[in-house]
Order: structure tokens, then sequence, then C-alpha cells
């Protein structure tokens, strides 16, 4: 989750820092193509974006940590992802023709590691983030040979 709030964090500060940028322009410049509502009150823009962003600081990492799930049983990795409609995924095993494990810098930082597991298919594919390294390593590699042990012939 910590993973997930940083990157909102950084996201939404990035979107405060541009809107008052802009209300800052807007008040300075006397540019005048706004409505006559909206010309005195454009400041209000940085800290509406503000309260949206800490709200999703706040409130989105939890909730996706909620909705998303994943799980490897011996023929089959599952995933379920989705915030307003889920989507679960099952891969078979034996239709795995890569995996691969990634770091972005901010997982780098944290310790954080992704999967990234690939098919023919594209929506057969599926990825598993946030896993810590070592767990992601291992289980990429006992992906990795158990499609190899598994695999079919289908076309």
């Amino acid at each position: 989750m910590a993973h997930w709030a940083i990157e909102y964090l950084l996201l939404w500060g990035l979107g405060f820092g541009l809107a008052l940028g802009v209300a800052a322009w807007i008040d300075d410049s006397g540019w005048d193509a706004l409505p006559g509502w909206l010309s005195g009150r454009v400041g209000w823009l940085a800290y509406l974006v503000g309260a949206v962003g800490l709200l999703m600081v706040t409130v989105a990492p939890v909730w996706r940590y909620r909705v998303h799930r994943w799980e490897v049983s011996a023929d089959v990795v599952y995933t379920r992802t989705g915030w307003f409609s889920r989507e679960w995924l099952l891969v078979p095993v034996g239709r795995i023709q890569t995996v691969e494990t990634g770091q972005g810098w901010l997982e780098r930082m944290l310790g954080l590691a992704t999967i990234e597991i690939n098919t023919a298919s594209h929506t057969g594919s599926s990825e598993v983030s946030g896993l810590p390294v070592d767990v992601a390593t291992r289980l990429a590699d006992d992906l990795a040979h158990r499609a190899h042990d598994l695999r079919d012939d289908a076309t």
C-alpha cells in the first residue's frame, strides 16, 4: 500500500503544483478569457486539486489493496483487479510463454517487484505488482519451471 500511496502522492503533488502555477499565472497576467464568475475564484483550482489529491492518497491505496488479489495454484494463475468493475483473469500455467520480473525506481526503494506473466494471447497475460523481491523472484522461477513442465501443444 505504501507503494501506491507514494505514487499517488507524487502524481497529485505534481498536479497541485501545476494548478497552483496556472492559478498564479492567470491572476498575474490579467487574462480575461475566463467567465466573470470564475476570474476571481481561479485560485481555488489549486485547493480543489489538493483536496482531491489528499483524498486519493489516503483512500485509493486501501481500496486498491482490498480489490486486487492474486493466487497461484498447481495449474492456473488467478488475478483479480478493478476498482468499480472487476476483472478476473485465469492464466493456465501450461500456456505461459515468459515470466518477467521488474522493478521501477520506487519499487526498488521499497524492496518490491512486479511479475509479468505473458501468454500468446494479449488478454491471457497478467501482472502481479507489489511483491517483495524475494517472493517475486522465487515465484517467477517456480512459474517458469512449472510452465516448462506443463507445456501443452494446443494451437
